[in-house]
C-alpha cells in the first residue's frame, strides 16, 4: 500500500501563487510516477501535471507556462508550483502515485477568487 499526504492548497486572489505538495509512503518502487490532477465542481477529474523518477513531465495545455512540477526522490514527494492563477483553476487538486497500480491522495481544496 502508498500512503499520499497532500497540503498546501488555499485561497489566492487571482493572479497568485501556490504550492502544492505530497508526500508518498508505504511500499514504494523506485520507478514510478508521481502527479497531480484535479477535479472542479460538476466536471470530470483532469491532469494537470505528471513527473516521472526520471523526470519527465506532461503538462496539461491549460496550465503550461503557469504552473511547475517537481519532485524530490529522497522525500518520495512531488510538488506543484501554481503561478498565475485563475479563478478556473478552482478545484480539489489529487495527487496521484502510479507503478503497477494507481493511488490516490484525500485531495488538497485550492479556491482562486476573481
Amino acid at each position: 500500500q502508498v500512503q499520499l499526504v497532500e497540503s498546501g492548497g488555499g485561497l489566492v486572489q487571482a493572479g497568485g501563487s501556490l504550492r502544492l505538495s505530497c508526500a508518498a509512503s508505504g511500499s514504494l518502487f523506485s520507478i514510478n510516477a508521481m502527479g497531480w490532477y484535479r477535479q472542479a465542481p460538476g466536471k470530470q477529474r483532469e491532469l494537470v501535471a505528471t513527473i516521472t523518477s526520471g523526470g519527465i513531465t506532461n503538462y496539461a495545455d491549460s496550465v503550461k507556462g503557469r504552473f511547475v512540477i517537481s519532485r524530490d526522490n529522497v522525500k518520495n514527494t512531488v510538488y506543484l508550483q501554481m503561478n498565475s492563477l485563475k479563478p478556473e483553476d478552482t478545484a480539489v487538486y489529487y495527487c496521484n502515485y502510479k507503478t503497477r497500480m494507481d493511488y490516490w491522495g484525500k485531495g488538497t481544496l485550492v479556491t482562486v477568487s476573481s
